[in-house]
């Protein structure tokens, strides 16, 4: 990727996704954005947060519902509401064995993997169960 200026609306995209920790979709995010920068539009905000997960800044998130959206960029698993839809960090360590042995069956240079997990979360189990 060629190398890209930091500009104004990049940083502000990037401080609305740091400011969150629920793993928000684009279009949270560019509602965050608007309360900053009125004039931002919606495809410069989703632009921006395809060049910051890129760069590997955030991370993209993709689940059923939308794509979501992490500042946390370290290997880790989601897990994935099927009720309503939020997003949640799964509580495991990241294997990475599991690239290597992908990498030794198939030849691929392996960066990394990806795991959701999908299920209904403790409220939403909760509500479903009292039906």
């Amino acid at each position: 990727m060629k190398n890209l200026r930091n500009s104004k609306q990049r940083q502000i995209v990037l401080d609305a996704v740091r400011a969150r920790c629920d793993h928000p979709s684009a279009d949270q995010i560019y509602l965050d954005v608007r309360t900053t920068d009125a004039k931002i539009s919606r495809g410069t905000v989703y632009r921006n947060l395809g060049i910051l997960s890129d760069t590997e800044e955030i991370l993209n998130v993709k689940v059923p519902s939308a794509d979501r959206y992490d500042s946390r960029v370290d290997l880790h698993y989601h897990i994935y509401c099927t009720g309503c839809g939020k997003t949640f960090d799964a509580p495991l360590h990241y294997h990475s064995e599991y690239d290597e042995q992908v990498k030794e069956a198939t030849g691929f240079q392996v960066k990394r993997h990806r795991l959701v997990f999908e299920g209904l979360c403790p409220e939403c189990a909760r509500k479903e169960k009292e039906k």
